[in-house]
């Protein structure tokens, strides 16, 4: 008896908070697929960056026997000077000291990297002014982009997804979720297909060193706005074009974004995703709900007696009352007489 009740009143807590077990399993599930996601890349990529200290190493100690006049700890500070420089985007080759950072049309690069939240991170300020103008143009510019971004794609939208769901499920009769699901599909393959493999092919043709997957892997890192930074578009020595160059690829980062975020608004839009989403927030108060807790409190209210429903303030405030006259039908009370 008392393990049924038991039971009983599991079931009930869990399903009268459905809402946070899900909330729960949703933090779990996120904390596993990190958990995941280092264990793959650590055993990925471990064995490559041993592999490249180990050649660095050879390099390093072949060079010193070969010049017997340098000592390794003047290598030292050579090496890590020249690594500082290139932190900054700044290289000491001979074949990369013809390309300037902070042209125009780099600057412009830069810029739209830094409003987008790409940042590729193959540049930075060098000057402590240049940094201090940069928290200050991205704490305007960051909003003012995302504004931007939510007016165009709202006005895409219109045309994009809910004027061809309408026509097309007023025109056949079709069912509108099932359309939405098909013209969601459509619509990301027309978007990979405009904005990862075309780019992709032609950043393969371009680039001298790049293959196509990882022309690719460029697309996808900048319009996820990850921006790693390792693979950066137009950095090399005789790329012709160099300043058209760059201008086009900022072109393409923004109408790729764009095209991103109206095809994930358009998923989102998806009533099989709106209903996988409320499994997990919370329940909104339904005006249902706040009138029946309204005429509940008016009730409870009405229900208290004449002499507590008046409070010691309005005693107060109001110290005069003016009391009925008493009368009786015909006035021939004799107590009044």
């Amino acid at each position: 008896m008392l393990q049924s009740l038991a039971g009983n009143s599991c079931v009930r807590l869990i399903q009268s908070n459905k809402s946070a077990w899900y909330f729960l399993f949703l933090v779990l599930g996120y904390i596993l697929y990190l958990i995941f996601g280092a264990v793959v890349f650590s055993s990925v990529e471990l064995p490559y960056e041993d592999l490249l200290r180990q050649q660095l190493r050879g390099i390093k100690r072949q060079f010193l026997q070969e010049h017997k006049c340098l000592s390794e700890e003047r290598l030292e500070r050579f090496l890590s000077r020249a690594l500082e420089a290139s932190n900054y985007g700044v290289s000491i080759l001979n074949n990369a000291s013809a390309s300037w950072n902070w042209d125009f049309t780099s600057s412009l690069f830069f810029a739209s990297t830094v409003l987008s939240t790409t940042g590729y991170g193959h540049t930075a300020p060098l000057s402590d002014g240049g940094k201090a103008f940069c928290i200050i143009y991205s704490v305007i510019g960051i909003p003012f982009t995302l504004l931007f971004l939510t007016a165009v794609v709202q006005r895409i939208m219109v045309y994009s997804t809910w004027q061809p769901i309408v026509y097309i499920h007023t025109r056949w009769g079709l069912s509108k979720p099932l359309v939405a699901l098909v013209h969601a599909t459509l619509l990301a393959v027309v978007a990979v297909s405009c904005f990862f493999l075309i780019p992709a092919a032609i950043f393969s043709a371009l680039e001298e060193n790049w293959n196509f997957l990882e022309s690719f892997y460029f697309c996808f890192i900048s319009l996820s706005t990850i921006g790693l930074g390792d693979y950066v578009p137009g950095e090399a020595f005789n790329q012709r074009f160099r300043e058209l160059y760059k201008l086009g690829i900022t072109v393409y980062l923004l109408l790729g974004l764009i095209a991103m975020l109206v095809v994930l608004e358009t998923f989102c839009e998806l009533q099989q995703l709106k209903q996988l989403r409320k499994m997990f927030y919370l329940k909104k108060e339904k005006p249902q709900d706040r009138l029946a807790i309204m005429e509940h409190d008016h009730l409870t209210f009405s229900s208290m007696p004449d002499g507590t429903a008046n409070s010691p303030q309005e005693d107060k405030t109001e110290p005069f009352v003016d009391f009925p006259v008493l009368t009786s039908p015909g006035g021939d009370d004799p107590m009044i007489k």
